[in-house]
């Protein structure tokens, strides 16, 4: 029996995913903004489930309930940051506090929770740590530019901690859901919009027509994230979805061809202009 402390816990892929880790036999430990969203969980499953209200953006919040988990359970077997929004808006058309807002969630949010969860898997010597990312935190769209770099920090932060812990046989996986119609979209702030940013918009959706992307079933998702903790090597990254790689292979070969082409401003640069 394995324990775990999923963020995010009630609405979303994280209800699927809370469901599915109780109903296999599981540990856990949910958090929500509003603990009472979790008293389904705790009515069914019992003392297998600690419900916690918790604001991931409030260390001292994050460092009690992990304490508390780890007093509940003996310790945490995989840390799941589920916790986020997707604030809608271009570069100009956000506010500082809804920019500030964004990474504090989504970047620090999962920033607090995995440094909580550290020393008690480096204590005993293993652990997971899955990182909720998005197609997002891979390529950038337009009037989605805050959003997208709380998750490219979040891609950032993971991969150093990968390094870092692996030596602890502590895992970290970057889960990249593609599309999946829940209520993320609704739930989430949008900035108000200026006329003269239409076209970026217009992009978006345009963009998200095109890419070829299906949506997914929200509840199939929690078999995939039960099949991630029981393999032995988990991958650093995994996309959530079909057609992701498309989109992915479209973006890196574009990004190659374009430092290709400015290769001599790059020498220029280094001061060795013309050299092979």
């Amino acid at each position: 029996m394995s324990t775990w402390f999923l963020t995010g816990a009630s609405r979303g892929l994280g209800a699927h995913w809370a469901e599915a880790i109780l109903e296999r036999g599981d540990n856990l430990a949910a958090s929500a903004r509003d603990a009472a969203t979790l008293k389904p969980l705790t009515d069914r499953y019992g003392d297998r489930v600690l419900a916690l209200e918790l604001d991931v953006t409030d260390v001292a919040a994050v460092d009690a309930a992990v304490d508390a988990a780890e007093q509940r359970f003996g310790g945490i077997d995989l840390l799941v940051n589920n916790a986020g929004h997707m604030l809608h808006g271009t570069v100009e058309e956000v506010s500082a506090e809804q920019a500030r807002a964004q990474m504090d969630v989504n970047y620090f949010g999962a920033l607090w929770t995995t440094r909580a969860v550290l020393p008690g898997m480096r204590r005993r010597r293993g652990g997971r740590i899955m990182q909720v990312s998005s197609i997002g935190g891979l390529v950038a769209y337009p009037a989605l530019g805050i959003y997208q770099a709380s998750k490219w920090a979040l891609e950032a932060m993971s991969q150093s901690l990968a390094a870092e812990v692996a030596a602890y046989d502590i895992h970290v996986t970057l889960i990249e859901p593609i599309m999946f119609p829940t209520d993320l979209a609704a739930a989430s702030p949008q900035a108000p919009r200026m006329p003269a940013y239409a076209h970026a918009h217009e992009a978006l959706y345009a963009g998200a027509a095109s890419s070829g992307f299906v949506p997914g079933d929200p509840a199939a998702t929690a078999r995939a994230i039960l099949a991630l903790a029981d393999t032995p090597n988990p991958p650093l990254r995994v996309l959530f979805g079909i057609n992701g790689l498309d989109a992915l292979r479209t973006e890196y070969a574009g990004r190659l061809a374009g430092l290709e082409e400015w290769d001599h401003i790059s020498r220029l640069a280094q001061g060795v202009a013309g050299r092979r």
